[in-house]
């Protein structure tokens, strides 16, 4: 019998079949594991449990903005700073100038917009569990040559 046939029968679902009549095996709750067990790769920051810390990131009068190849090895030397996996980096390199890219991270990512006629770029540094996104802005004023960095910080998922 086909299923349309069965809904449209006056047996329908009402008298189950013999097939959902089986014995059904019980089911333990577990209560869940402290906060402090579970791997979930959450952060901690200043004692508050967050899914990640989330550094936005603006360099002012900053040099090399365009230059793909510098912008790619600042990407890597923040993963290896920041203590992060990288898994993959994309760049754009836009005509006639600046760059957008991104490094995607097993923590998260690292993005960064440049505009090289104004020597700004703007980064988003978002990283969780143990990669510590602080170690990059370093590394990003010493590659950038910037005059001015400016961080401001979310916590994202707080109390998760």
């Amino acid at each position: 019998m086909r299923q349309n046939a069965l809904l449209r029968s006056a047996r329908g679902l009402a008298e189950p079949s013999t097939a959902r009549k089986r014995d059904r095996a019980k089911v333990a709750v577990v209560a869940p594991a402290p906060a402090e067990a579970r791997n979930d790769h959450f952060a901690l920051r200043n004692g508050v449990r967050c899914a990640g810390v989330h550094l936005i990131v603006d360099l002012h009068a900053a040099k090399g903005l365009d230059d793909i190849d510098l912008i790619e090895t600042t990407l890597r030397r923040c993963v290896d700073a920041a203590g992060a996996t990288l898994l993959h980096i994309h760049l754009h390199h836009f005509q006639p100038n600046g760059v957008s890219g991104v490094a995607v991270l097993a923590e998260s990512h690292i993005s960064i917009h440049t505009w090289p006629d104004a020597g700004y770029a703007a980064l988003d540094l978002f990283m969780c569990g143990k990669a510590d996104p602080d170690r990059c802005i370093p590394v990003l004023r010493a590659a950038f040559k910037a005059a001015r960095v400016e961080v401001n910080e979310l916590l994202r998922g707080k109390n998760g």
